[in-house]
């Protein structure tokens, strides 16, 4: 049975100035599309979406669309009448001919769906999490046929995420968005859809998750190299027969110093698009240090407007660790991160810092002191050469490092997009050695690709590194220990698997606002899943213990008694070990009181 297409394209193009964006895209769009569109930045995919939605006009091509289809484009910014309540601006978007008690019905239908308590509220006092809520329930309760969505988990913390993901596997409507949040494709779309010229037709479809996606890509990147080995081995013989001298007497000969000819096009062509794959080239500079403590934190408490954010907590960061933290927005994250790079100071507790420590911190505003300045400014403090690792670099090379162009040089700070701007933090970040790394939400704005980069930079990273982010793959690449913020408790997990488990436990339900009745099919799989995750705490624990007891025993070897340089490294390591076998703990009792 064929599909409904909702929307059609036939070859449409678009470019600004010289610039083409892309070109002869023909795709489909059918009543049960989950689409995610993907790409690296300035490939296209938010221009793509406004084409669809009609805001844009393609250069050339046509667009089709079905009869009487109710179509939402939802933008990356929002745009509200600020003085209004949000049950007015749900109620304005309702027919006007319906009775009284269905417009009421839809109105407390979309609360409970978007999960506000009072939808008296004005929408100048939400949140941008809650802004963007808002506007997703302003899409939903026009209930259009599809909804076309540009980066809808912007501004939305974890729980929010989980809300949209969890919204969208059950939609009865047709979706395309545009996201570089791996985790959200691979849990919320049937089909990936990645414009790229470094494909023969500029984009690649895939019908499948997006892990889906990675395989089939990788094949089809592998062929397209294999292909231009294959076709430069074959034009090599060519030219060495050419060398010969060959006389076009023959239509033979001809016809095969026309067929070399054309081969070196085809492989020019082919090797322009296999280069096309340009990345970001990131490597943070660490310190020499070989202090095994670099930062140690006791007993922080810290509250702001008398809100309590976290209170007794217990921090040892050491060389080749990396700490993700997370939580709701307005948890208190980003002040933590502030409190251990000294910038704010906690209500009680004290943090102890390694002498000579080097912390660098990503701030998540992404603030360059003058956004004003010139690129090159913003890159370079004068001059035209920039110095990394002892080397001098010129301008114009350490800009095309951040894919930057030299004709952007001259551009003002305040005239590039947000990935622009995080690229320009990263390049400057790298030119300072640092023991610690403090990341608020260095994924914001960056496209898959350099995420990917950047992910293998800092697992190559020596020193300490403290994480926020809501980017949940990010956190599982790079993260042993995991913070979460909980209205000014503290837990400690493993990782994001055993996060989102206690989160989807019996007891983490049961406090649940709402306090709905739970399945007991789903309750069952929990508390399986709980005893696996005690399993696993287990022989964590185990070899915790025999580490630990390890460094006892080599504490009372007498050739490290009488080294004293010795003896402190070992009761540093033994420090450090105690305390994450203290976690370990915690989270053993935790998980065992969750599984009664």
């Amino acid at each position: 049975m064929s599909r409904t297409a909702l929307i059609s394209t036939h070859g449409i193009s678009k470019s600004y100035g010289a610039h083409p964006l892309f070109e002869d895209i023909s795709l489909n769009f059918f009543e049960s599309e989950r689409m995610g569109l993907i790409g690296p930045n300035g490939s296209g995919k938010s221009t793509l979406l406004k084409i669809l939605a009609g805001i844009e006009t393609p250069d050339t091509g046509e667009i089709s669309y079905k009869r009487h289809i109710d179509l939402i484009y939802l933008s990356q910014k929002d745009s509200f009448d600020e003085d209004k309540t949000i049950e007015d601006t749900l109620f304005d978007l309702l027919p006007q001919d319906l009775e009284q008690w269905e417009l009421d019905k839809r109105i407390q239908d979309m609360k409970s769906l978007i999960e506000f308590d009072n939808i008296e509220q004005k929408i100048n006092t939400l949140s941008g999490g809650w802004r963007k809520r808002l506007a997703i329930g302003r899409a939903l309760i026009q209930q259009p046929k599809i909804i076309l969505m540009d980066e809808p988990t912007n501004h939305l913390d974890l729980e929010g995420i989980l809300w949209l993901e969890k919204l969208l596997k059950t939609a009865p409507f047709a979706f395309i968005l545009v996201s570089h949040d791996r985790y959200f494709l691979e849990n919320a779309t049937n089909r990936i859809v990645e414009l790229n010229p470094r494909y023969v037709d500029g984009y690649i479809k895939v019908e499948g998750n997006y892990s889906t996606f990675i395989e089939i890509r990788e094949k089809r990147l592998h062929e397209q190299a294999k292909h231009e080995l294959t076709l430069s081995n074959k034009i090599r013989r060519e030219v060495e027969w050419l060398k010969k001298g060959p006389k076009a007497r023959t239509t033979k000969a001809r016809f095969r110093i026309d067929k070399a000819h054309q081969l070196m096009g085809d492989l020019a062509e082919l090797s322009h698009r296999n280069a096309q794959t340009k990345s970001i080239k990131i490597d943070f500079e660490a310190t020499e240090r070989k202090t095994k403590k670099l930062l140690e934190a006791k007993n922080l408490n810290f509250s702001r407007s008398e809100k309590l954010l976290f209170s007794k907590l217990d921090i040892i960061l050491s060389p080749n660790m990396c700490m993700g933290i997370m939580g709701k927005n307005g948890s208190g994250k980003s002040s933590l991160l502030h409190v251990l790079n000294n910038s704010l100071s906690p209500d009680s507790g004290y943090i102890n810092y390694a002498d000579g420590l080097k912390i660098i911190t990503f701030d998540q505003q992404r603030e360059i002191a003058d956004e004003n300045q010139s690129l090159k400014e913003a890159l370079v403090e004068s001059g035209d050469i920039v110095t990394f690792r002892g080397k001098p670099i010129h301008i114009t090379s350490w800009a095309k490092r951040f894919l930057f162009k030299p004709e952007q040089l001259e551009v003002s700070v305040s005239q590039l997009s947000g990935g622009e701007k995080a690229r320009v933090l990263i390049a400057n970040l790298m030119r300072t050695p640092a023991d610690i790394l403090l990341l608020d939400e260095p994924t914001n704005d960056l496209d898959i690709p350099t995420l990917e980069i950047l992910e293998e930079s800092l697992k190559d990273f020596p020193g300490a590194i403290v994480l926020i982010s809501h980017d949940r793959y990010f956190i599982d690449r790079l993260c042993d220990l995991l913070l979460y913020l909980d209205d000014g408790e503290i837990k400690y997990f493993a990782d994001y698997h055993q996060l989102y488990q206690y989160q989807q436990s019996p007891l983490a339900l049961q406090s649940d606002v709402k306090n709905e009745k739970v399945d007991q099919k789903k309750l069952q799989q929990v508390k399986r899943q709980l005893k696996k995750d005690l399993n696993r705490i287990e022989g964590q624990i185990e070899k915790g213990e025999n580490q630990v007891q390890s460094l006892k025993d080599q504490m009372a070897f007498p050739s490290n008694l009488s080294n004293p340089t010795k003896l402190e490294e070992l009761y540093t390591e033994l420090h450090a070990s105690e305390e994450k076998l203290d976690i370990l703990y915690s989270q053993w009792e935790e998980l065992e009181s969750l599984n009664g």
